[in-house]
Protein backbone atom coordinates (compact mmCIF):
# COMPACT_ATOMS: atom_id res chain seq x y z
CA UNK A 1 0.00 0.00 0.00
CA UNK A 2 1.68 3.27 -0.75
CA UNK A 3 2.70 5.60 1.83
CA UNK A 4 0.21 8.79 1.66
CA UNK A 5 -0.60 11.52 4.35
CA UNK A 6 -4.28 9.95 4.68
CA UNK A 7 -3.13 6.52 5.47
CA UNK A 8 -0.63 7.55 8.21
CA UNK A 9 -2.66 10.87 9.62
CA UNK A 10 -4.16 8.88 12.11
CA UNK A 11 -1.22 6.87 13.36
CA UNK A 12 1.14 10.15 13.39
CA UNK A 13 -1.93 12.15 15.45
CA UNK A 14 -2.19 15.01 13.27
CA UNK A 15 -4.20 17.95 14.25
CA UNK A 16 -6.60 18.98 12.06
CA UNK A 17 -8.75 22.14 12.42
CA UNK A 18 -11.67 23.21 10.01
CA UNK A 19 -12.95 25.74 12.26
CA UNK A 20 -10.68 28.83 10.30
CA UNK A 21 -12.76 32.09 9.65
CA UNK A 22 -11.39 34.71 6.76
CA UNK A 23 -9.38 37.18 8.35
CA UNK A 24 -11.16 40.42 8.74
CA UNK A 25 -7.85 42.50 9.36
CA UNK A 26 -4.87 41.38 8.11
CA UNK A 27 -3.14 38.00 7.26
CA UNK A 28 -3.73 34.60 9.42
CA UNK A 29 -1.16 34.58 12.20
CA UNK A 30 0.38 31.23 13.32
CA UNK A 31 -1.79 30.64 16.20
CA UNK A 32 -5.45 30.93 13.58
CA UNK A 33 -3.67 28.32 10.94
CA UNK A 34 -4.38 24.64 11.11
CA UNK A 35 -3.90 22.57 7.91
CA UNK A 36 -6.55 20.20 6.89
CA UNK A 37 -5.38 16.90 6.44
CA UNK A 38 -8.02 15.65 3.52
CA UNK A 39 -7.00 17.99 1.08
CA UNK A 40 -2.98 17.85 1.57
CA UNK A 41 -2.75 14.02 -0.11
CA UNK A 42 -4.34 15.92 -3.47
CA UNK A 43 -1.58 18.30 -4.12
CA UNK A 44 0.97 16.64 -2.21
CA UNK A 45 2.65 17.74 0.88
CA UNK A 46 5.95 18.49 -0.73
CA UNK A 47 3.70 20.82 -3.26
CA UNK A 48 2.55 22.78 0.10
CA UNK A 49 5.95 22.99 1.26
CA UNK A 50 7.88 24.19 -2.09
CA UNK A 51 5.12 26.61 -2.97
CA UNK A 52 4.48 27.84 0.69
CA UNK A 53 0.62 27.34 0.42
CA UNK A 54 -1.55 25.17 2.34
CA UNK A 55 -5.16 24.51 2.20
CA UNK A 56 -7.25 25.32 5.14
CA UNK A 57 -10.89 24.32 4.12
CA UNK A 58 -13.68 24.04 2.20
CA UNK A 59 -16.30 26.62 2.43
CA UNK A 60 -19.58 26.76 -0.08
CA UNK A 61 -17.84 24.51 -2.62
CA UNK A 62 -14.60 26.35 -2.31
CA UNK A 63 -11.26 25.54 -0.63
CA UNK A 64 -9.80 28.18 1.10
CA UNK A 65 -5.66 28.32 0.34
CA UNK A 66 -3.27 29.95 2.93
CA UNK A 67 -0.90 31.92 0.74
CA UNK A 68 1.50 34.71 2.20
CA UNK A 69 0.24 37.19 -0.99
CA UNK A 70 -2.08 36.89 -4.24
CA UNK A 71 0.82 36.64 -7.01
CA UNK A 72 1.91 33.04 -4.68
CA UNK A 73 -1.63 32.21 -5.20
CA UNK A 74 -2.19 32.57 -8.75
CA UNK A 75 0.73 30.82 -10.20
CA UNK A 76 -0.33 27.61 -8.18
CA UNK A 77 -3.43 28.08 -9.28
CA UNK A 78 -4.41 25.64 -12.03
CA UNK A 79 -2.70 22.72 -10.42
CA UNK A 80 -4.77 23.72 -7.11
CA UNK A 81 -7.78 23.94 -9.39
CA UNK A 82 -7.32 20.87 -11.19
CA UNK A 83 -7.11 18.60 -7.86
CA UNK A 84 -9.43 20.69 -5.09
CA UNK A 85 -11.92 22.17 -7.63
CA UNK A 86 -12.67 25.92 -7.19
CA UNK A 87 -9.92 27.41 -4.88
CA UNK A 88 -9.63 31.18 -3.17
CA UNK A 89 -6.73 32.77 -1.28
CA UNK A 90 -6.53 33.38 2.03
CA UNK A 91 -3.57 35.77 3.47
CA UNK A 92 -1.01 34.36 5.49
CA UNK A 93 2.49 35.17 6.47
CA UNK A 94 5.12 32.99 5.37
CA UNK A 95 6.24 32.05 8.77
CA UNK A 96 2.57 31.02 9.85
CA UNK A 97 2.27 29.29 6.89
CA UNK A 98 5.67 27.09 7.09
CA UNK A 99 4.96 26.60 11.27
CA UNK A 100 1.42 24.84 10.37
CA UNK A 101 2.87 22.60 7.56
CA UNK A 102 5.38 21.43 9.41
CA UNK A 103 2.90 20.69 11.98
CA UNK A 104 0.93 19.18 9.79
CA UNK A 105 3.11 16.80 7.79
CA UNK A 106 6.41 16.45 9.97
CA UNK A 107 5.24 13.01 11.58
CA UNK A 108 4.36 12.00 8.05
CA UNK A 109 7.79 13.33 6.81
CA UNK A 110 9.13 11.87 9.52
CA UNK A 111 8.09 8.47 8.74
CA UNK A 112 8.96 8.78 5.29
CA UNK A 113 12.68 9.55 6.08
CA UNK A 114 13.57 6.21 7.01
CA UNK A 115 12.18 4.75 3.93
CA UNK A 116 13.70 6.67 0.83
CA UNK A 117 16.75 4.31 0.72
CA UNK A 118 15.21 1.18 -0.70
CA UNK A 119 15.23 -2.09 1.76
CA UNK A 120 17.70 -3.56 -0.66
CA UNK A 121 20.08 -0.97 -0.41
CA UNK A 122 19.77 -0.17 3.29
CA UNK A 123 20.94 -1.38 6.22
CA UNK A 124 17.99 -0.98 8.36
CA UNK A 125 17.33 -4.54 8.73
CA UNK A 126 20.64 -5.18 10.09
CA UNK A 127 20.33 -7.15 13.17
CA UNK A 128 22.54 -7.14 15.78
CA UNK A 129 22.10 -10.26 17.37
CA UNK A 130 22.38 -12.07 13.68
CA UNK A 131 25.91 -9.99 13.61
CA UNK A 132 27.03 -11.43 17.06
CA UNK A 133 26.03 -15.12 16.29
CA UNK A 134 28.21 -14.81 12.98
CA UNK A 135 31.39 -12.93 14.75
CA UNK A 136 31.06 -15.57 17.53
CA UNK A 137 30.88 -18.66 15.08
CA UNK A 138 33.68 -16.83 12.77
CA UNK A 139 35.69 -16.74 16.13
CA UNK A 140 35.20 -20.16 17.12
CA UNK A 141 36.41 -21.55 13.55
CA UNK A 142 39.53 -19.30 13.81
CA UNK A 143 40.41 -20.80 17.52
CA UNK A 144 39.79 -24.00 15.90
CA UNK A 145 41.57 -23.84 13.14
CA UNK A 146 44.51 -22.06 15.51
CA UNK A 147 44.43 -25.78 17.71
CA UNK A 148 44.75 -28.03 15.04
CA UNK A 149 46.59 -26.37 12.06
CA UNK A 150 48.77 -23.50 14.10
CA UNK A 151 51.03 -23.06 10.84
CA UNK A 152 48.40 -22.78 8.70
CA UNK A 153 46.52 -20.07 10.78
CA UNK A 154 49.52 -17.70 11.07
CA UNK A 155 50.09 -18.08 7.82
CA UNK A 156 46.86 -17.29 6.63
CA UNK A 157 46.87 -14.20 9.13
CA UNK A 158 50.29 -13.40 7.89
CA UNK A 159 48.88 -13.33 4.46
CA UNK A 160 45.57 -11.60 4.57
CA UNK A 161 47.44 -8.63 6.64
CA UNK A 162 50.04 -8.48 3.97
CA UNK A 163 47.91 -8.28 1.01
CA UNK A 164 45.77 -5.66 2.57
CA UNK A 165 48.63 -3.87 3.72
CA UNK A 166 50.37 -3.56 0.19
CA UNK A 167 46.51 -2.81 -1.39
CA UNK A 168 45.66 0.10 0.40
CA UNK A 169 48.87 1.77 0.66
CA UNK A 170 49.25 0.95 -3.09
CA UNK A 171 46.36 2.65 -3.50
CA UNK A 172 46.34 5.62 -1.02
CA UNK A 173 49.77 5.92 -2.80
CA UNK A 174 48.73 5.69 -6.52
CA UNK A 175 45.91 8.41 -6.05
CA UNK A 176 48.41 10.42 -4.20
CA UNK A 177 50.98 10.27 -7.42
CA UNK A 178 47.82 10.97 -9.64
CA UNK A 179 47.13 14.30 -7.59
CA UNK A 180 50.50 15.11 -7.71
CA UNK A 181 50.93 14.68 -11.52
CA UNK A 182 48.20 16.51 -12.32
CA UNK A 183 48.49 19.81 -10.37
CA UNK A 184 49.78 22.90 -11.91
CA UNK A 185 51.70 23.94 -9.05
CA UNK A 186 53.02 22.16 -5.96
CA UNK A 187 51.26 23.95 -3.17
CA UNK A 188 47.92 25.20 -2.27
CA UNK A 189 46.44 25.19 -6.16
CA UNK A 190 45.97 21.61 -6.48
CA UNK A 191 42.73 21.43 -8.16
CA UNK A 192 41.64 22.75 -11.76
CA UNK A 193 41.01 26.47 -12.47
CA UNK A 194 37.39 28.14 -11.10
CA UNK A 195 35.28 28.08 -13.88
CA UNK A 196 33.93 30.91 -15.57
CA UNK A 197 31.46 33.27 -13.28
CA UNK A 198 27.89 33.02 -13.68
CA UNK A 199 25.30 35.88 -14.90
CA UNK A 200 23.90 36.79 -11.60
CA UNK A 201 19.77 35.35 -12.64
CA UNK A 202 21.40 32.44 -14.21
CA UNK A 203 22.88 31.25 -10.46
CA UNK A 204 20.80 27.95 -9.15
CA UNK A 205 18.87 28.59 -5.62
CA UNK A 206 21.13 26.60 -3.21
CA UNK A 207 19.65 24.65 -0.20
CA UNK A 208 22.34 24.37 2.69
CA UNK A 209 21.24 22.04 5.31
CA UNK A 210 22.72 21.99 8.49
CA UNK A 211 22.32 19.45 11.20
CA UNK A 212 22.82 20.34 14.81
CA UNK A 213 22.87 18.81 18.30
CA UNK A 214 23.62 19.92 21.31
CA UNK A 215 25.55 22.86 19.79
CA UNK A 216 25.44 25.39 22.61
CA UNK A 217 29.14 26.71 21.84
CA UNK A 218 29.40 26.76 18.38
CA UNK A 219 25.87 27.71 16.91
CA UNK A 220 26.15 31.34 17.26
CA UNK A 221 29.34 31.19 15.60
CA UNK A 222 27.54 28.83 12.75
CA UNK A 223 24.97 31.90 12.04
CA UNK A 224 28.10 34.40 11.88
CA UNK A 225 30.27 32.12 9.31
CA UNK A 226 27.34 31.39 7.28
CA UNK A 227 26.21 34.96 6.88
CA UNK A 228 29.87 35.46 5.39
CA UNK A 229 28.69 33.36 2.53
CA UNK A 230 28.96 35.24 -1.19
CA UNK A 231 26.31 34.19 -2.99
CA UNK A 232 22.97 35.81 -3.78
CA UNK A 233 20.45 35.64 -0.66
CA UNK A 234 17.24 35.78 -2.86
CA UNK A 235 18.75 32.41 -4.30
CA UNK A 236 19.88 31.19 -1.07
CA UNK A 237 18.27 29.01 1.77
CA UNK A 238 20.58 27.69 5.16
CA UNK A 239 17.96 25.23 6.97
CA UNK A 240 19.71 25.20 10.71
CA UNK A 241 17.99 21.30 11.94
CA UNK A 242 17.41 20.25 15.17
CA UNK A 243 15.91 16.90 16.92
CA UNK A 244 12.91 17.53 18.85
CA UNK A 245 14.50 17.01 22.11
CA UNK A 246 17.67 19.40 21.32
CA UNK A 247 16.40 21.83 23.79
CA UNK A 248 20.01 23.26 24.41
CA UNK A 249 20.78 24.52 20.74
CA UNK A 250 17.00 25.34 20.42
CA UNK A 251 17.48 27.94 23.09
CA UNK A 252 20.82 29.11 21.94
CA UNK A 253 19.37 29.81 18.15
CA UNK A 254 16.37 31.34 20.24
CA UNK A 255 18.75 34.45 21.06
CA UNK A 256 20.29 34.91 17.50
CA UNK A 257 18.79 36.95 15.17
CA UNK A 258 18.22 34.72 11.88
CA UNK A 259 18.52 36.69 8.54
CA UNK A 260 15.20 35.44 6.38
CA UNK A 261 17.37 33.26 4.29
CA UNK A 262 17.80 30.96 6.84
CA UNK A 263 15.34 28.92 9.57
CA UNK A 264 14.75 26.29 11.76
CA UNK A 265 13.97 22.75 10.92
CA UNK A 266 12.71 20.38 14.11
CA UNK A 267 12.43 16.82 13.58
CA UNK A 268 9.86 14.82 14.95
CA UNK A 269 10.65 12.41 17.39
CA UNK A 270 11.75 9.02 16.30
CA UNK A 271 14.08 6.23 16.31
CA UNK A 272 17.05 6.02 15.33
CA UNK A 273 18.06 9.47 15.74
CA UNK A 274 21.14 9.59 13.27
CA UNK A 275 22.34 12.72 10.98
CA UNK A 276 20.76 10.97 8.06
CA UNK A 277 17.55 10.79 8.91
CA UNK A 278 17.63 14.34 10.32
CA UNK A 279 18.63 15.68 6.28
CA UNK A 280 15.75 13.25 4.61
CA UNK A 281 13.38 15.50 6.94
CA UNK A 282 14.61 18.72 5.90
CA UNK A 283 15.23 17.77 2.60
CA UNK A 284 11.50 18.21 1.77
CA UNK A 285 11.20 21.46 3.52
CA UNK A 286 14.08 22.59 0.75
CA UNK A 287 13.49 24.94 -2.25
CA UNK A 288 17.20 24.56 -3.61
CA UNK A 289 18.39 22.36 -7.02
CA UNK A 290 21.44 22.05 -5.40
CA UNK A 291 21.48 20.59 -1.80
CA UNK A 292 24.68 20.90 0.56
CA UNK A 293 25.86 20.08 3.99
CA UNK A 294 27.52 21.80 6.01
CA UNK A 295 28.63 20.47 9.99
CA UNK A 296 27.97 22.79 12.74
CA UNK A 297 30.86 23.88 13.54
CA UNK A 298 32.02 24.29 9.63
CA UNK A 299 33.44 27.43 8.33
CA UNK A 300 33.44 27.50 4.81
CA UNK A 301 35.14 29.94 2.47
CA UNK A 302 32.92 32.62 1.10
CA UNK A 303 32.87 32.05 -2.48
CA UNK A 304 32.20 28.30 -2.00
CA UNK A 305 29.09 28.43 -2.93
CA UNK A 306 29.31 30.27 -6.26
CA UNK A 307 32.50 27.64 -6.80
CA UNK A 308 30.08 25.05 -6.31
CA UNK A 309 27.24 26.88 -8.61
CA UNK A 310 30.09 27.74 -11.78
CA UNK A 311 30.94 24.10 -11.40
CA UNK A 312 27.76 22.23 -11.92
CA UNK A 313 26.80 24.90 -14.38
CA UNK A 314 29.99 23.53 -17.08
CA UNK A 315 29.81 19.82 -15.42
CA UNK A 316 28.64 17.12 -17.57
CA UNK A 317 25.20 16.01 -16.26
CA UNK A 318 26.59 13.10 -14.68
CA UNK A 319 28.29 14.88 -12.61
CA UNK A 320 25.75 14.76 -9.64
CA UNK A 321 28.26 15.55 -6.50
CA UNK A 322 30.46 17.63 -5.66
CA UNK A 323 33.04 17.65 -2.87
CA UNK A 324 35.17 19.95 -0.93
CA UNK A 325 38.42 20.16 0.63
CA UNK A 326 38.34 20.06 4.44
CA UNK A 327 40.76 21.13 6.72
CA UNK A 328 40.98 22.51 10.51
CA UNK A 329 41.02 25.81 12.02
CA UNK A 330 42.38 24.25 15.52
CA UNK A 331 45.30 22.44 14.21
CA UNK A 332 48.39 23.76 16.69
CA UNK A 333 45.81 22.98 19.68
CA UNK A 334 47.50 19.73 20.91
CA UNK A 335 49.37 16.65 19.42
CA UNK A 336 46.41 15.03 18.67
CA UNK A 337 44.63 17.72 16.16
CA UNK A 338 48.00 18.06 14.38
CA UNK A 339 47.82 14.39 13.66
CA UNK A 340 44.52 14.67 12.71
CA UNK A 341 45.37 17.58 10.28
CA UNK A 342 48.12 15.37 9.09
CA UNK A 343 45.62 12.72 8.39
CA UNK A 344 43.12 14.83 6.62
CA UNK A 345 45.29 16.60 4.39
CA UNK A 346 46.37 13.08 3.05
CA UNK A 347 42.74 11.84 2.53
CA UNK A 348 41.45 15.56 1.48
CA UNK A 349 44.12 16.87 -0.60
CA UNK A 350 45.90 13.91 -2.27
CA UNK A 351 44.04 10.09 -1.87
CA UNK A 352 40.49 11.03 -2.64
CA UNK A 353 41.18 13.79 -5.75
CA UNK A 354 43.87 11.26 -6.89
CA UNK A 355 41.16 8.24 -7.09
CA UNK A 356 38.50 10.49 -8.83
CA UNK A 357 41.13 11.55 -11.78
CA UNK A 358 41.96 7.84 -11.63
CA UNK A 359 38.49 6.68 -11.91
CA UNK A 360 37.64 5.36 -8.70
CA UNK A 361 34.05 5.29 -6.50
CA UNK A 362 35.15 7.36 -3.39
CA UNK A 363 33.20 7.60 -0.04
CA UNK A 364 31.90 11.05 0.17
CA UNK A 365 33.10 13.45 3.31
CA UNK A 366 30.34 14.12 5.52
CA UNK A 367 30.32 18.04 5.44
CA UNK A 368 31.33 20.23 1.99
CA UNK A 369 29.34 18.40 -0.02
CA UNK A 370 26.62 19.12 -2.84
CA UNK A 371 24.45 17.28 -4.68
CA UNK A 372 22.14 17.89 -7.65
CA UNK A 373 18.80 17.38 -6.09
CA UNK A 374 17.37 15.53 -9.16
CA UNK A 375 19.64 13.00 -8.44
CA UNK A 376 19.73 12.92 -4.74
CA UNK A 377 16.13 12.14 -4.99
CA UNK A 378 16.72 9.38 -7.67
CA UNK A 379 18.61 7.28 -5.81
CA UNK A 380 16.84 7.44 -2.49
CA UNK A 381 18.56 10.37 -0.67
CA UNK A 382 20.26 9.15 2.65
CA UNK A 383 20.22 5.85 4.55
CA UNK A 384 18.51 6.82 7.72
CA UNK A 385 20.24 4.04 9.97
CA UNK A 386 23.79 4.07 8.18
CA UNK A 387 26.13 6.22 10.60
CA UNK A 388 28.66 6.95 7.60
CA UNK A 389 25.61 7.99 5.56
CA UNK A 390 28.31 9.65 3.09
CA UNK A 391 30.01 6.50 2.90
CA UNK A 392 27.26 4.69 1.17
CA UNK A 393 26.11 7.54 -0.63
CA UNK A 394 28.82 8.43 -2.66
CA UNK A 395 28.84 4.41 -3.24
CA UNK A 396 25.37 4.53 -4.71
CA UNK A 397 26.03 7.47 -7.25
CA UNK A 398 28.64 5.86 -8.58
CA UNK A 399 26.49 2.56 -9.06
CA UNK A 400 24.41 4.09 -10.71
CA UNK A 401 26.57 5.99 -13.59
CA UNK A 402 27.10 9.48 -11.93
CA UNK A 403 30.48 10.97 -10.62
CA UNK A 404 31.76 13.07 -7.91
CA UNK A 405 34.41 16.04 -8.68
CA UNK A 406 36.60 17.89 -6.50
CA UNK A 407 36.64 21.49 -6.14
CA UNK A 408 39.15 23.40 -4.72
CA UNK A 409 37.30 25.63 -1.99
CA UNK A 410 37.94 24.84 1.53
CA UNK A 411 35.89 24.25 4.65
CA UNK A 412 37.65 24.78 8.25
CA UNK A 413 36.63 22.37 10.72
CA UNK A 414 37.00 22.10 14.28
CA UNK A 415 39.69 18.85 14.84
CA UNK A 416 38.65 16.52 18.33
CA UNK A 417 41.45 17.84 20.36
CA UNK A 418 41.03 14.72 23.30
CA UNK A 419 41.55 11.19 22.61
CA UNK A 420 38.26 9.96 23.91
CA UNK A 421 36.03 12.11 21.93
CA UNK A 422 38.30 11.00 18.49
CA UNK A 423 38.08 7.87 19.73
CA UNK A 424 34.30 7.58 19.64
CA UNK A 425 34.19 9.32 16.35
CA UNK A 426 36.58 7.51 14.40
CA UNK A 427 34.91 4.10 15.89
CA UNK A 428 31.59 5.65 14.28
CA UNK A 429 33.38 5.93 11.01
CA UNK A 430 34.88 2.26 11.22
CA UNK A 431 31.21 0.75 11.99
CA UNK A 432 29.31 2.75 9.17
CA UNK A 433 32.54 1.43 6.46
CA UNK A 434 31.78 -2.09 8.03
CA UNK A 435 27.64 -1.70 7.45
CA UNK A 436 28.28 -0.03 4.28
CA UNK A 437 30.55 -2.85 2.79
CA UNK A 438 28.31 -5.43 4.01
CA UNK A 439 25.20 -3.76 2.48
CA UNK A 440 26.53 -3.31 -0.57
CA UNK A 441 28.20 -7.05 -0.83
CA UNK A 442 24.56 -8.69 -0.54
CA UNK A 443 24.89 -9.22 -4.38
CA UNK A 444 28.62 -8.86 -5.23
CA UNK A 445 28.11 -9.73 -8.81
CA UNK A 446 25.43 -7.08 -9.23
CA UNK A 447 27.38 -4.58 -7.66
CA UNK A 448 30.44 -5.59 -10.01
CA UNK A 449 28.81 -5.71 -12.84
CA UNK A 450 27.77 -1.64 -12.01
CA UNK A 451 31.00 -0.80 -10.90
CA UNK A 452 32.80 -2.21 -13.10
CA UNK A 453 36.30 -4.19 -11.70
CA UNK A 454 38.12 -1.15 -11.48
CA UNK A 455 35.89 0.67 -9.12
CA UNK A 456 34.60 -2.63 -7.58
CA UNK A 457 38.53 -3.52 -6.42
CA UNK A 458 38.94 -0.20 -4.96
CA UNK A 459 35.85 -0.36 -3.26
CA UNK A 460 37.13 -4.12 -1.85
CA UNK A 461 40.12 -2.28 -1.01
CA UNK A 462 39.43 1.13 1.11
CA UNK A 463 36.46 -0.35 2.68
CA UNK A 464 37.16 -4.06 3.43
CA UNK A 465 41.39 -3.51 2.92
CA UNK A 466 40.95 -0.52 5.76
CA UNK A 467 38.94 -2.85 7.68
CA UNK A 468 41.72 -5.31 7.68
CA UNK A 469 44.22 -3.15 8.52
CA UNK A 470 42.63 -1.70 11.64
CA UNK A 471 42.23 -4.95 13.27
CA UNK A 472 45.29 -7.14 12.46
CA UNK A 473 47.20 -3.98 13.03
CA UNK A 474 48.65 -5.05 16.27
CA UNK A 475 50.07 -8.41 14.58
CA UNK A 476 51.59 -6.31 11.57
CA UNK A 477 53.39 -4.05 14.49
CA UNK A 478 55.13 -7.38 15.42
CA UNK A 479 57.11 -7.44 12.20
CA UNK A 480 59.20 -4.11 13.55
CA UNK A 481 60.99 -6.75 15.77
CA UNK A 482 62.43 -8.36 12.54
CA UNK A 483 63.45 -4.56 11.41
CA UNK A 484 65.57 -4.24 14.91
CA UNK A 485 66.97 -7.66 14.37
CA UNK A 486 64.52 -9.10 17.58
CA UNK A 487 63.26 -13.02 16.83
CA UNK A 488 59.44 -12.78 14.92
CA UNK A 489 56.79 -15.62 15.90
CA UNK A 490 56.39 -16.81 12.00
CA UNK A 491 60.52 -17.74 12.21
CA UNK A 492 59.54 -20.82 13.88
CA UNK A 493 57.33 -21.65 10.70
CA UNK A 494 58.55 -20.08 7.73
CA UNK A 495 62.30 -19.83 6.49
CA UNK A 496 64.11 -16.44 7.64
CA UNK A 497 63.88 -15.17 4.29
CA UNK A 498 60.21 -15.25 3.95
CA UNK A 499 59.86 -13.82 7.22
CA UNK A 500 62.65 -10.93 5.86
CA UNK A 501 60.10 -10.58 2.66
CA UNK A 502 57.34 -10.10 4.61
CA UNK A 503 59.06 -7.66 6.96
CA UNK A 504 60.92 -5.51 3.75
CA UNK A 505 57.11 -5.10 2.35
CA UNK A 506 56.22 -4.01 5.97
CA UNK A 507 58.65 -1.64 5.55
CA UNK A 508 58.31 0.01 2.22
CA UNK A 509 54.39 0.61 3.10
CA UNK A 510 55.71 2.64 6.01
CA UNK A 511 57.91 4.78 4.21
CA UNK A 512 55.60 5.42 1.24
CA UNK A 513 52.84 6.47 4.43
CA UNK A 514 55.55 8.72 5.27
CA UNK A 515 55.99 10.26 2.19
CA UNK A 516 52.55 11.00 1.67
CA UNK A 517 51.62 12.47 5.11
CA UNK A 518 54.91 14.50 4.67
CA UNK A 519 53.55 15.64 1.06
CA UNK A 520 50.28 16.55 2.56
CA UNK A 521 51.22 19.54 4.36
CA UNK A 522 54.00 20.67 2.27
CA UNK A 523 52.29 23.98 1.74
CA UNK A 524 52.12 27.21 3.22
CA UNK A 525 49.28 26.97 5.98
CA UNK A 526 50.60 23.36 7.24
CA UNK A 527 54.23 22.77 6.59
CA UNK A 528 55.79 23.24 10.22
CA UNK A 529 53.28 20.15 10.38
CA UNK A 530 56.24 18.49 8.59
CA UNK A 531 57.86 17.78 12.20
CA UNK A 532 54.91 15.95 13.52
CA UNK A 533 54.91 13.17 10.76
CA UNK A 534 56.52 10.58 12.52
CA UNK A 535 54.33 11.00 15.63
CA UNK A 536 51.82 9.65 13.42
CA UNK A 537 53.44 6.03 14.63
CA UNK A 538 51.49 7.31 17.76
CA UNK A 539 48.24 8.32 16.10
CA UNK A 540 47.25 5.87 13.94
CA UNK A 541 47.26 2.83 16.60
CA UNK A 542 44.43 4.58 18.07
CA UNK A 543 42.20 3.36 15.04
CA UNK A 544 42.38 -0.34 16.27
CA UNK A 545 41.55 0.78 19.54
CA UNK A 546 38.04 2.46 17.88
CA UNK A 547 38.12 -0.70 15.67
CA UNK A 548 37.18 -2.85 18.16
CA UNK A 549 35.07 -0.51 19.71
CA UNK A 550 33.04 -0.30 16.66
CA UNK A 551 32.83 -4.03 16.17
CA UNK A 552 31.29 -3.89 20.02
CA UNK A 553 28.60 -2.08 18.64
CA UNK A 554 27.65 -3.54 15.55
CA UNK A 555 25.84 -6.21 17.90
CA UNK A 556 24.60 -3.69 20.17
CA UNK A 557 24.06 -0.42 18.64
CA UNK A 558 24.11 -0.61 14.86
CA UNK A 559 22.51 2.57 14.71
CA UNK A 560 24.07 4.38 17.35
CA UNK A 561 25.40 7.78 16.41
CA UNK A 562 28.12 8.31 19.18
CA UNK A 563 27.71 12.53 18.42
CA UNK A 564 30.99 14.61 18.56
CA UNK A 565 31.02 17.50 20.61
CA UNK A 566 32.43 20.82 19.44
CA UNK A 567 33.11 24.42 20.57
CA UNK A 568 35.89 23.38 23.03
CA UNK A 569 38.74 24.49 20.42
CA UNK A 570 40.28 27.42 21.74
CA UNK A 571 41.26 28.92 18.22
CA UNK A 572 39.23 30.49 15.91
CA UNK A 573 39.27 30.66 11.94
CA UNK A 574 41.05 33.74 10.45
CA UNK A 575 39.77 35.11 7.63
CA UNK A 576 42.75 35.30 5.66
CA UNK A 577 43.14 31.59 5.89
CA UNK A 578 39.66 31.08 4.38
CA UNK A 579 40.47 33.88 1.46
CA UNK A 580 43.38 31.87 0.62
CA UNK A 581 42.98 28.48 0.40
Amino acid sequence: MPLTFRSLRKKAAITVDTNVEKPKNGPLRLEDIRADARFLDDITPEFAIRNDILPLRRQGGVTLIAAPDYERFQTTRPLLEARLGPVAHLPATTKAIRAATEHAVGPVLAHKALRHTSLRESCRGWSGPRTAIWLATLALGLIALGYFNTPFLIWAITFWATLSLVAVTGLRTAGAIAQLRASRTFGEKWHSARPAKLARDAYPRISVLVPLFNERDIASRLVARLSRLDYPKDKLEALLILEHSDIVTAETLAKSDLPDWMRVITVPPGSPQTKPRALNYALDFANGEIIGIYDAEDAPAPDQLRTVAETFATAPANVACLQGVLDFYNAHNTWLTRCFTIDYATWFRLVLPGLVRMGFAIPLGGTTVFFRRHVLEKIGRWDAHNVTEDADLGLRLARRGYRTEFISSVTFEEATATVPAWIRQRSRWIKGYAVTWAVHMRAPLRLLRELGIRKFLGFQILLLGTLSQFILAPYLWSFWLVLVGLPHPLADIARWSAVVAFAAAFLLCEIASIIALALSVATPRHRDLIWWVPLMHLYFPLSAIACWKAIAELTTRPFYWDKTAHGGTTSRPKRRWIRRQ
